[in-house]
């Protein structure tokens, strides 16, 4: 048990970062993260001064970006058991409105529903929870760190009674990837930069004939200027074999993916006061010009859970859904933030 010596120089610490600090708040946050967690999972025989001195760190006097501040938030947590590190936005949307309702792959529910056929409801709830955690950090270079991470992301028929509620579609997306913070010096453009390289596998566990999956190299290159981050994200799809069988459970479940979500994923994010703006755009870059876009907005509603709007158009929003088109707008709440 942590002693109350300990805790009173905790509280000691932050009452001193509130009476001291000049800086901004996102800065005095981390400084009073940073105190917390050393306290709950450092080194105890640490005194007091130094637990201070190594807390100030975490705000150093150049210009603090935004990828500085999310990276500093992720190491202040990483040795903490009890808190996992968010990977891309944590959010459900309880109320989501999508045109074009890809119904194909339920042509068989028709049969326990009304004669005109159409089972799936046009509102439905969407989730995503998104997650990773460092499996090697122990570069001489602490910029850099290898980690796993995993994002599922469901499709809910909430509102459809007739059909009992069924989960429409649930994508799940384990991946490792090496991460690199680039070293000031070596920042050709903007004010950070960092380059990441991983492989990912998507799938919707589901048994054929609606099966879809697909394997990928990826390249993640992302950059900060003046408070906008962007990331360009291009792959490299793993190749399989042709089914001979659209029932055989072995090979490829969807080989024209890549006519609908291309070779690459653009996306980026600004945060203005205490909104957070933020887009993605694919595209096949081909003359039937498929791809899709989103946007983003996130905004404070009560304590850290905020408000979140997303608007989708276009293919692949979803692997069911990879060859139509649909939009959604939606519209719900926002647990954990890209910036």
């Amino acid at each position: 048990m942590i002693s109350s010596k300990w805790l009173l120089a905790a509280f000691t610490l932050i009452g001193c970062v509130h009476a001291e600090a000049n800086e901004k708040q996102d800065d005095v946050d981390l400084i009073k993260q940073c105190i917390v967690n050393a306290v709950l999972t450092g080194d105890q025989t640490q005194t007091v001064q130094q637990v201070r001195a190594a807390c100030a760190e975490t705000t150093p006097a150049k210009k603090v970006t935004a990828l500085d501040k999310r990276m500093v938030r992720e190491r202040l947590t990483q040795e903490n058991r009890n808190v996992i590190t968010p990977h891309k936005r944590n959010y459900i949307l309880p109320i989501s409105y999508m045109t074009n309702v890809n119904s194909r792959p339920f042509d068989g529910l028709k049969a326990i529903t009304d004669e005109q056929g159409e089972p799936l409801d046009n509102f439905e709830a969407k989730y995503q929870i998104s997650l990773k955690a460092p499996i090697y950090n122990g570069f001489s270079d602490k910029d850099q760190a290898v980690y796993f991470a995993f994002t599922l992301q469901s499709f809910w028929q909430l509102y459809n009674k007739d059909v009992s509620s069924p989960f429409r579609e649930t994508n799940y997306e384990p991946e490792i990837f090496w991460i690199n913070f680039l070293d000031e010096e070596h920042v050709f453009w903007g004010d950070e930069m960092a380059v990441a390289v991983g492989i990912s596998h998507q799938s919707n566990g589901r048994s054929q004939p609606n099966s879809r999956s697909w394997n990928r190299i990826y390249a993640n290159f992302i950059w900060e200027n003046n408070g906008f981050v962007f990331s360009l994200k291009p792959w490299y799809r793993l190749p399989e074999d042709d089914k001979t069988d659209l029932l055989d459970p072995k090979g490829d479940d969807n080989p024209d993916i890549y006519k609908y979500l291309g070779y690459f994923e653009f996306g980026g994010a600004y945060r203005y006061r205490d909104h957070e703006f933020g887009f993605m755009w694919r595209n096949n870059l081909n003359g039937d010009n498929r791809g899709a876009i989103r946007l983003d907005w996130s905004f404070p509603i009560w304590g850290r859970l905020r408000g979140y709007t997303q608007y989708f158009n276009g293919y692949g929003e979803s692997l069911i859904d990879y060859n139509t088109h649909t939009q959604r707008l939606g519209i719900g709440v926002l647990l954990t933030d890209i910036l």
